[in-house]
């Protein structure tokens, strides 16, 4: 009797085998695609170039900048404004509030300039530690007050500053710019500045 045909069991085993390597290759084709994502680095967008933009009034400062420096005159740009420093000793006698007539040609430039401009206008003015003896003024900042203020309705009343672009501000001793412990610092904090306020940057007015 003719037996019949039986295919090796090698085959069966060869089967499992294909199978299970299929399942092997999907697995680690599966982690490799998921490792390639992990580690998949953004593409990096191009960035424009920051230009910074100058306002209006900030472009006033620096044309009112150069024409106090065509004129001799020194000024210093701070991020509250231009700053033009003039010192008591060319502005006042002493303990007094009344403008000396030799400060009045600096104080036209000043104006002139001025004019020029909308920019807003701030007079503050500063003083030393010594104590003043005078009936009018009974503290060095009530002094330095009338000092500002009187600069202020000089530049209005005799060169033509609107008030509504004017204010004026006393530190008294309180913001020296030199040492009370000399006579060359205390003649540095005798001042009233002239602040041409610069609008655009916001909370550094003082």
């Amino acid at each position: 009797m003719r037996s019949r045909y039986r295919p090796p069991a090698t085959n069966e085993r060869d089967r499992w085998m294909v199978s299970y390597l299929d399942v092997l290759t999907m697995l680690l084709i599966f982690f490799m695609v998921g490792a390639a994502k992990t580690l998949q680095v953004p593409p990096v967008r191009a960035v424009a170039p920051v230009v910074a933009a100058t306002s209006p009034a900030h472009t006033n400062l620096l044309r009112a900048q150069e024409h106090f420096r065509a004129r001799g005159l020194e000024t210093k740009l701070e991020p509250r404004g231009l700053v033009i420093n003039l010192p008591q000793v060319i502005l006042f006698p002493s303990g007094e509030d009344t403008v000396s007539p030799e400060a009045l040609p600096a104080i036209a430039q000043i104006a002139g300039i001025l004019r020029e401009i909308p920019n807003p206008v701030r007079l503050i003015g500063h003083a030393d530690t010594v104590p003043i003896h005078n009936s009018r003024f009974g503290s060095n900042w009530k002094l330095s007050m009338a000092r500002s203020q009187t600069i202020l309705e000089l530049l209005s009343s005799n060169y033509g500053i609107p008030e509504s672009r004017l204010s004026v501000a006393s530190y008294g001793p309180y913001r020296p710019a030199g040492g009370n412990d000399s006579p060359d610092g205390r003649a540095l904090n005798r001042r009233v500045e002239i602040v041409i306020l610069d609008e655009s940057a916001s909370g550094t007015v003082e």
